[in-house]
C-alpha cells in the first residue's frame, strides 16, 4: 500500500492522487492501487518555519509514523520544500520514503543534455533551502526567477492555488514563466506542487517538468514492484 503525507497543501495532495488514478485509467477498480492519503494539513509551514527545523520534523515525522503503522510499505510526499527535511526523516522512519527533487533530477538526467538550463519555480523555502539545487547543479544550470519575479507572481500564485482560486493562479503565473524563458530555460521545473494547477491549462505544457507526477509515476513502479 501507498502511503501519502499530504496536507501541504491540501489541493497538491489531491492532484496527486489525481495523478495515480489516471495513471491507471481504463483499469477496473480492482487494478488501481491501495494507498492512504493522509492529509496532515496542521504540519507547520515548511517556508516559514526553516530554522525552526524541529518543529517541522516533528509534524512530519508523525505524519509518516501514522502511514507505517497503517501498514503502508512507502511513502510519497507530495511537497517540494519538505524534502529538507528528508534525510532526517528518513532515519526515523523505518519504510522507504521517495525523495521527489532526486527522482525529478533522474528524470531530467535520461532526458535532457549536460549543462541544459532548466528553471525552477517553487516557494521561497524550495529555492532558499536548495533542494533541487543539490542534486541539479552536478549536471544542469538551474535557473531562479529574479525576487521581483519571485515576490510579484510566484508567492501569489502558491497563495492563489491554496486558496482554491485557480482561475487567478492561472493569470498570475504566467509573466514568471516568460521570465525564466527569456533567460534561456529550455524546460521549467514546478517546483512547488500547487504549480502544476496553476499552469495545466497553459498553451506550453511540454516545457514544464512535473514533480508531482514524477513522484505518482516512480510511486506506481514501486507499487508494481512489491
Amino acid at each position: 500500500m501507498i502511503g501519502i503525507l499530504g496536507g501541504m497543501g491540501t489541493h497538491a495532495g489531491i492532484d496527486f492522487c489525481n495523478k495515480i488514478a489516471k495513471l491507471n485509467q481504463g483499469k477496473i477498480d480492482q487494478k488501481y492501487p491501495l494507498f492512504i492519503l493522509y492529509n496532515k494539513s496542521n504540519i507547520p509551514g515548511r517556508t516559514e518555519n526553516i530554522k525552526k527545523f524541529n518543529k517541522v520534523l516533528k509534524g512530519l515525522y508523525k505524519g509518516c509514523v501514522f502511514l507505517q503503522k497503517n501498514n503502508c510499505k512507502f511513502i510519497a510526499i507530495p511537497c517540494n520544500t519538505a524534502h529538507y527535511w528528508f534525510d532526517d526523516l528518513q532515519k526515523k522512519i523505518k519504510i522507504p520514503i521517495i525523495n521527489m527533487p532526486k527522482q525529478v533530477y533522474n528524470y531530467c538526467k535520461k532526458k535532457y543534455k549536460k549543462n541544459t538550463k532548466i528553471g525552477i519555480l517553487g516557494t521561497e523555502g524550495t529555492l532558499k533551502t536548495k533542494v533541487y539545487s543539490k542534486f541539479f547543479d552536478k549536471n544542469f544550470k538551474l535557473i531562479e526567477p529574479d525576487k521581483v519575479f519571485q515576490n510579484k507572481y510566484v508567492n501569489p500564485t502558491i497563495k492563489c492555488v491554496k486558496k482554491g482560486n485557480i482561475k487567478r493562479a492561472e493569470k498570475i503565473i504566467k509573466p514568471a514563466v516568460k521570465h525564466l524563458l527569456k533567460k534561456g530555460c529550455k524546460r521549467i521545473i514546478l517546483g512547488c506542487t500547487e504549480l502544476p494547477l496553476a499552469l495545466q491549462k497553459n498553451k506550453i505544457p511540454k516545457i514544464f517538468i512535473d514533480p508531482n507526477l514524477i513522484l505518482a509515476v516512480t510511486s506506481m513502479k514501486k507499487y508494481r514492484s512489491l
